[in-house]
């Protein structure tokens, strides 16, 4: 795999960024309608092929299927395995390159006309966050704690946010992606979404400054209804999920306050 990257200069921040578009190879669709929704907002995306995750040879060391099966309450699924892991070698690109910042994208992501111009100005502000949320597929409230411009500001929520679109990440972020998070025990959208267990400062673009619908089904994940466990499952997968949505509460929630009290003294 090679491992060189172009970098993208942000305009004001003048940091460099890697852009990373995740796409199977065949889905030439997808990548076409990507290819000029980058080019409209004023970037350029290096494509990185998914990992396939049919074309594995189970059991791996980066999958723990007994983890999977009790913190997720799922029997595995090629697809979303693939999808982990196709994040994962981008975080490790990025950690290759010599890039300030990296922009990850899966392949069904549009974004509004202050894309570029948003990024540039959170990137300035990147000491407020290490991995800054640009799409959900999820609609919980988002606090704001910091204006950016064009009426939109850093913003932390409180509730489990679904979807890994489109974001960003600082290196401390990469590494925590390319560490911890490995193996995989959860899908990653939602476990990308557990920043706070490990000390790390999650945010969100809000009002959101790009959306992940462009009328695709999802080819990387499918349906994943069809793989749930018997009902068993929600003795293991229930007391997880209530220690999560509490300790999101407090952890995001102390960092809403810090993070308020910091810009208010300023």
């Amino acid at each position: 795999m090679s491992m060189e990257t172009a970098l993208q200069v942000l305009p004001e921040s003048r940091l460099s960024l890697a852009i990373y578009l995740i796409n199977m190879d065949g889905a030439e669709d997808r990548l076409q309608v990507m290819n000029r929704e980058t080019s409209a907002a004023g970037i350029v995306a290096e494509r990185v092929p998914a990992v396939i995750g049919r074309n594995l040879n189970f059991p791996i060391p980066e999958f723990s299927e007994i983890s999977y099966k009790l913190l997720h309450g799922r029997r595995m699924k090629h697809g979303e395995v693939g999808c982990y892991l196709s994040h994962v070698d981008c975080a490790r690109r990025f950690l290759a390159s010599d890039a300030d910042l990296c922009l990850i994208l899966e392949d069904d992501v549009s974004f509004e006309p202050d894309f570029l111009e948003t990024i540039d100005a959170a990137a300035k502000r990147r000491d407020a966050w290490d991995i800054l949320r640009l799409t959900t597929v999820s609609s919980g409230k988002k606090f704001p704690y910091l204006h950016l411009k064009n009426g939109r500001s850093l913003a932390i929520a409180l509730t489990r946010e679904k979807g890994s679109g489109a974001y960003m990440i600082n290196r401390k972020a990469a590494c925590w992606i390319t560490g911890p998070l490995v193996p995989m025990r959860l899908a990653y959208d939602i476990a990308f979404d557990l920043e706070y267990l490990s000390g790390l400062k999650g945010a969100f673009v809000s009002p959101l400054v790009a959306s992940q619908d462009t009328g695709f089904e999802s080819q990387i994940q499918g349906d994943m209804n069809s793989h749930k466990l018997p009902r068993w499952r929600y003795f293991t997968v229930l007391p997880y999920r209530a220690y999560l949505e509490v300790s999101r509460v407090l952890a995001r929630g102390t960092l809403l306050i810090w993070q308020k009290l910091k810009n208010w003294s300023r």
